[in-house]
């Protein structure tokens, strides 16, 4: 099968991992602690993130870390960022509303 960032990035488990990670290398256990499924469920996520290219594993004694490849995470920046201008306005316009509203009840006390 194959993966892309899009996919790596559809599940939230997977997004709370790369921001986990975003911070430091972790080792496989200690991503798994900080969830609520089993080691197995996050040994699938980290598999498909590495299939992906966001994650890599250095292995150092008996551990393996987990890494962060951010690089791998541009395209869907990218993607993102072309909407950015269109969000923006509509948040300007938005709070432009707000304070309409605001200013229409300051009048009304």
């Amino acid at each position: 099968m194959r993966r892309d960032v899009f996919q790596a990035i559809a599940d939230p488990v997977r997004r709370d991992i790369i921001q986990l990670l975003s911070k430091k290398a972790l080792t496989v256990n200690t991503v798994a602690e900080k969830f609520d499924v089993s080691r197995p469920a996050i040994s699938k996520h980290l598999k498909i993130l590495e299939e992906c290219g966001i994650v890599t594993f250095n292995q150092k004694g008996r551990e393996r870390y987990c890494m962060i490849q951010p690089k791998k995470l541009i395209p869907a920046f990218l993607w993102i960022d072309q909407y950015r201008d269109l969000w923006e306005g509509k948040l300007d316009s938005f709070e432009n509303y707000l304070t309409q509203l605001q200013n229409k009840n300051k009048k009304d006390e």
